[in-house]
């Protein structure tokens, strides 16, 4: 196969961006996640499908570099922030429209660069770099915790 993987993170990223497109109407009410473990709120979703590119770009630099990754000490999805609270704006959501977008091209970009010979690579215990794109296509979950709001 020849297609980069990256480029359904590109997608994902598209489709979470259709729903943060609704979020203007958010209500200040948090969203319970659908296994009923956490609560989203519209920031704290964008802050998650960044910080899980981010994450995942950093462990496949450190992949293709043979060196270990970062060990990950995040909060994730367990922590709302005081500022995920804040009312979301035009301005977050143009701003989110500019982040992710990039965060997911540069991803794709990565894998691209790296080429078809790196995708599938056995990487020992860790996942090879088609499997980190796969899992990565899952940020939309975060979106979808929230919603369609319109």
């Amino acid at each position: 196969m020849d297609d980069n993987p990256g480029t359904a993170v590109e997608e994902a990223v598209r489709r979470s961006l259709a729903l943060v497109d609704t979020w203007l109407r958010w209500d200040d009410r948090p969203k319970v996640s659908e296994d009923g473990d956490r609560v989203y709120t519209p920031h704290k979703a964008v802050r998650r499908i960044a910080d899980h590119l981010i994450d995942h770009l950093a462990e496949v630099e450190a992949v293709l570099a043979g060196v270990g990754t970062q060990p990950d000490a995040w909060h994730g999805s367990l922590v709302t922030l005081e500022s995920d609270w804040a009312r979301f704006t035009e301005v977050d959501r143009d701003e989110a429209h500019q982040r992710l977008p990039r965060l997911a091209r540069t991803f794709s970009l990565r894998l691209a660069a790296a080429g078809p010979d790196e995708w599938d690579r056995p990487r020992g215990d860790g996942w090879t770099l088609r499997e980190i794109a796969d899992h990565l296509t899952g940020v939309l979950w975060y979106a979808e915790q929230v919603g369609d709001l319109s």
